[in-house]
């Protein structure tokens, strides 16, 4: 489906982690499992090995998993929760039930009937096709890009709503670089035998795809594209270019964008997508724009028909028949992933119901799974996180008085959301029947479409969320300057009244600390208490945060999770300062605990060693080496197992907890630890 809530796209980041841990122990919750522990490992020599050893050398990654570990496991415990809820919601749709319910079960159900959709193969698609084999002339390429704009997929770019990133108090709209059918516009030049080899049956699986169309010339169509997408690919800004927000702001008028562009009929388009003058537009990446004007001058228009058709085939094949599903998932699951198997129809159909209805289905599961109190609870451990953070920026020895100030200023400005959303999104717009699959993804995508519109030269909407309630993970967005905690990721073991507050503090708390360290991490140390892009720091203070981030970037550069492959740093930097700071402001928190001043052991372990064994136990995971490699070049995120042992060596009081000392594996030189908040 088309990219919901886009204007999370550009202001968001993530814990992109979560866990389950296995701890019913004589009816109760004990909150860390000893059998995980690998005894043989000592933790002072690699605490992920030694915390979480057997745990990995016991759980094998599923057939249907490219990746196994605490996140999955809780979001695969989710889905069965919500599994429960639509299969309720089935029922209702049945009747004919026109509410939230049956919508949610109609969607769902039109998409389980597998025999209707094998018998009509193509079909779906086959008056899309038509429409594109229709163009005549560049006026009417323009036109239909717009239309699948609207109903279909994002060829060529991303237009979208978004805060304004230097006037945080309206959305403007947005374009973003975009049209790629490779991870990355790396995998289109590197000349490794990996991405060669990917290239080559990237080339192969878009030739399999147009022969599912019944296309002539299916080999020609694939060189085509292929010399097409890497024409964008090479206008195309990279990860780490596409990191600096400065950079990405470009706030353009309406004719600048068409001076800028030329060659492509901007008014014409925005006209076409039902906008009409947007007045300003934040282009992320000028350059890329005008390579589409060019484009549409240079490229054959047959060329561009390919094309187009190639978005419509490719965005559209999860919905159609299982020789569509099954070539999708050779080349994207098995090959580019190591994933063994498809998933079970239902988690993809769920999944694509929950892209369609995600706040509907939020209702329903907060409902059912998400008592008031919880709300409450997790409200308290996320104020004592805050109160934290600011006695951190208090206590730097780096940082002079006068930027401390505008530190503390943001943080006191946070605001913070927690389970769902205060107002939801209001689905009556939204036509869901009982005709065709393709046909309901086709009008959640326009849905999607007119609230982006809606949204688009307006005050922001400040109840809005950019994740679903049933969503395990977490988020901080700098242009809103806020944190967002799912009420899905508020269960245990990341927060559990049962349990003791070391567990909580090592799994919620740390989870907390990371968000807000995000608004003070490389990127979103930028962005005012406003939410504004705009350089509160003094000179000094900011040459001191950028020798500290550079000792981050300088460590992670040198753990290599696959032969010859290194984690990038630089890519990963953000993620990695917010790990750290979590952890700091987390440990800190959790020092004021009576657990933590009574210092009783549980199982053996002091509290700030359960502390730390709760944070080790968030990360544990095994991943197919195949998506591994891909996340090595794509994910803005370390690999689990160094998100726990890179902070960890940087950290003194888990020195102390471990009996860390030169020589051993976990062990850094003082010079070369990182501390920034």
């Amino acid at each position: 489906m088309i990219y919901k809530k886009f204007l999370m796209f550009l202001s968001i980041t993530l814990i992109i982690g979560c866990t389950n841990m296995e701890v019913i122990e004589k009816d109760n919750i004990v909150g860390f499992d000893l059998h995980n522990i690998d005894s043989t490992v000592s933790p002072n020599q690699n605490f992920y090995d030694y915390a979480v050893g057997n745990w990995v050398k016991n759980n094998p990654i599923p057939d249907d998993q490219v990746r196994w570990g605490a996140f999955t496991i809780l979001a695969e415990e989710t889905n069965d929760q919500v599994k429960t809820i639509i299969d309720e919601a089935v029922k209702k749709a049945a009747e004919g039930n026109n509410s939230i319910a049956g919508k949610v079960g109609t969607f769902y159900k039109v998409g389980m009937d597998t025999t209707r959709i094998e018998k009509l193969g193509a079909a779906p698609i086959n008056e899309e096709i038509a429409k594109i084999n229709s163009i005549k002339d560049k006026n009417n390429l323009v036109k239909h890009i717009a239309y699948m704009h609207k109903y279909i997929a994002n060829p060529l770019f991303y237009f979208y709503s978004t805060v304004d990133a230097k006037n945080s108090d309206s959305v403007i709209a947005g374009i973003w670089q975009g049209g790629l059918g490779l991870p990355d516009r790396d995998y289109y030049f590197k000349k490794d035998n990996r991405s060669a080899e990917i290239r080559a049956k990237y080339v192969e699986h878009v030739k399999n795809m147009f022969s599912l169309i019944s296309s002539k010339n299916s080999e020609e169509a694939a060189k085509t594209i292929m010399n097409f997408e890497t024409k964008l690919a090479k206008a195309s800004n990279t990860k780490l270019e596409n990191r600096d927000p400065n950079a990405t702001y470009n706030k353009l008028t309406t004719s600048e964008i068409i001076s800028k562009g030329k060659g492509f009929d901007w008014k014409l388009y925005f006209n076409e997508i039902e906008i009409g003058d947007p007045a300003v537009v934040d282009v992320g990446q000028p350059k890329y724009i005008a390579t589409i004007g060019k484009m549409i001058e240079e490229v054959p228009l047959e060329d561009w028909k390919t094309y187009l058709t190639w978005n419509l085939v490719r965005s559209m094949s999860p919905y159609l028949s299982s020789d569509f599903v099954n070539e999708r998932f050779d080349f994207n699951g098995k090959f580019l992933n190591g994933q063994k198997v498809n998933k079970p129809r239902w988690k993809r159909v769920q999944a694509a119901t929950s892209g369609a209805l995600g706040e509907a289905i939020g209702q329903l599961y907060v409902k059912k799974y998400f008592p008031p109190e919880a709300k409450a609870k997790a409200k308290k451990i996320v104020e004592s996180l805050k109160v934290s953070m600011a006695e951190s920026i208090k206590n730097l020895e780096w940082m002079t008085e006068v930027t401390k100030k505008e530190a503390l200023k943001k943080l006191d400005a946070f605001g913070v959301k927690i389970g769902y959303p205060d107002k939801w999104k209001d689905y009556s717009g939204l036509k869901v029947t009982s005709d065709s699959y393709v046909k309901n993804i086709m009008a959640a995508n326009y849905f999607d479409h007119e609230e982006t519109l809606s949204k688009i030269n307006q005050p922001v909407r400040k109840w809005e969320w950019g994740m679903n309630p049933q969503t395990v993970n977490a988020y901080y967005s700098p242009t809103r300057n806020e944190i967002v905690f799912p009420a899905a990721i508020l269960q245990f073991p990341f927060y559990n009244v049962n349990v003791d507050d070391a567990i909580n503090y090592g799994g919620m708390g740390c989870v907390i600390g990371h968000e807000i360290t995000h608004g003070f991490d490389d990127q979103g140390r930028q962005y005012n208490a406003e939410g504004n892009i705009r350089d509160w720091w003094t000179k000094e203070d900011s040459e001191n945060f950028n020798k500290r981030a550079q000792k981050i970037i300088d460590q992670f550069n040198a753990y290599e999770p696959l032969d010859s492959l290194f984690i990038n740093g630089e890519l990963t930097q953000g993620e990695n300062i917010a790990d750290l700071g979590g952890l700091t402001v987390a440990y800190n928190a959790f020092k004021k605990t009576d657990q933590y001043k009574k210092g009783e052991l549980i199982d053996g372990f002091t509290p700030t060693q359960r502390f730390y064994l709760s944070w080790a136990q968030v990360w544990k995971n095994n991943i197919r080496k195949e998506a591994l490699e891909v996340r090595l070049k794509t994910d803005p995120h370390s690999p689990g197992k160094y998100r726990v042992i890179g902070p960890l060596s940087n950290i003194p009081d888990f020195y102390k907890a471990f009996s860390v000392k030169e020589g051993d594996g976990m062990y850094r030189d003082k010079d070369v630890r990182v501390k920034i908040w």
